[in-house]
């Protein structure tokens, strides 16, 4: 070990939380009578750094909860070393004591203007210097816990939204029907989530849903619900009736049980030998049906039953629609994240030009779903939109 770097204790890890003094002053007796003030404490690490031009790199090395440095010192001034604790990732939080036998108001303000978060005229009192250093470290100590925690947090926030994605289906290219989608959360864990799956041979399930509100709650309530669906678990439920499913699933959630929280749903089951298609909404926007194997559709259908929100009444009924698919065609089940967005003039744009917009043929080698992406965040003049932007494409050949 040099003359410049005297050490106490050996290092610690900084996620111990141990109260952690550097000092720079390349004064040695200042840094053996700053040593011996600091020795009795037990829980307190000492690192001396004479040397102003290592005090950087040694600080990212040693991690302090408090850094005490002179002022005047050879080959960097002192206030140019502030700012480069500032402008350091690794220090810029670090409190700082300024140690000087300056003791000008005009030296203690350009100090504190540059970062500093206290200042003493050296040497000072043993008392009152192990009062300071472990005033400013208790309060680092505590942001070091809270950014711990908070990155905790992120992470299994993190994780969540990846189990969410996981459990999507794979799109699907071969056969008579083919499926694509997009999900983009407007948070790290939305409400929305969507499915699909033959019953048989014969009937294709296919749903979206749209749980209020995001966070972690909504994420679970979606997720919940989307393996009810896909396992079939509602009780004395046909799932090739959609208005009994959206009965069954008002009954197994009503919002009173699920912390105040209802989710709509568009639901539908397509019979591949009659082409015809019977389905369900419950406070869900409209799903559109494009006929015609072109760019451009030939006529468009809305598929939409008057049913109320899931989870709002219990006891109350559901109806289903039924129709037959012209084929081609294309049909697209969405959330209304989706068109829900602020034009540039301040007004939502509407479903019917949403509508509009959705016939409109896209440029070459592009899907209808990314064009209106880009559309949206074009309105809201941002890549995060204000609501889970989430539609599902079934082609129907």
């Amino acid at each position: 070990m040099t003359e410049e770097h005297k050490q106490e204790e050996a290092p610690a890890s900084l996620t111990e939380h141990t109260i952690s003094v550097l000092l720079i002053d390349d004064q040695a007796m200042v840094g053996e009578a700053v040593r011996r003030m600091l020795q009795p404490e037990k829980d307190i690490r000492f690192l001396y750094c004479k040397d102003p031009a290592a005090a950087v790199k040694t600080a990212e090395e040693f991690g302090p909860t408090v850094i005490l440095q002179d002022l005047v010192m050879p080959d960097i001034d002192g206030l140019t070393l502030v700012k480069y604790f500032r402008a350091n990732a690794k220090t810029r939080d670090v409190p700082l004591i300024v140690l000087s036998t300056k003791e000008e108001p005009r030296v203690k303000a350009d100090a504190f203007a540059l970062g500093a978060n206290d200042y003493l005229v050296k040497l000072p009192d043993r008392i009152e210097l192990i009062a300071r250093i472990r005033y400013h470290s208790r309060g680092y100590i505590n942001l070091l816990q809270r950014n711990e925690v908070m990155q905790r947090l992120v992470d299994e926030l993190s994780e969540a939204a990846q189990y969410v994605k996981n459990i999507l289906p794979a799109p699907v290219s071969e056969g008579p029907i083919a499926t694509d989608w997009r999900f983009i959360s407007s948070t790290s864990l939305g409400g929305d989530a969507f499915g699909y799956h033959w019953l048989d041979a014969d009937h294709f399930a296919l749903y979206l849903l749209d749980v209020c509100g995001h966070g972690v709650g909504a994420a679970l309530l979606s997720v919940t619900v989307m393996n009810v669906l896909r396992s079939q678990t509602l009780p004395h439920t046909d799932f090739q009736q959609p208005e009994q499913v959206l009965s069954a699933l008002n009954e197994n959630f009503q919002m009173e049980n699920q912390n105040g929280m209802y989710f709509t749903i568009w639901y539908g089951v397509y019979n591949k030998s009659t082409r015809r298609m019977a389905y369900a909404s419950g406070g869900h926007p409209a799903a559109l049906y494009m006929v015609g194997g072109g760019p451009t559709p030939s006529t468009v259908q809305r598929l939409e039953t008057r049913n109320m929100v899931i989870g709002g009444m219990p006891g109350i009924p559901f109806r289903k629609a039924e129709c037959e698919l012209s084929l081609p065609g294309r049909l697209y089940i969405f959330s209304d994240g989706c068109y829900e967005v602020t034009k540039p003039d301040g007004k939502v744009w509407t479903f019917d030009e949403f509508a509009a917009f959705m016939t409109e043929a896209p440029a070459a080698n592009e899907s209808r779903m990314d064009r209106l992406l880009h559309q949206a965040r074009a309105y809201e003049g941002t890549e995060n939109l204000p609501d889970d932007f989430s539609i599902l494409e079934v082609v129907f050949k």
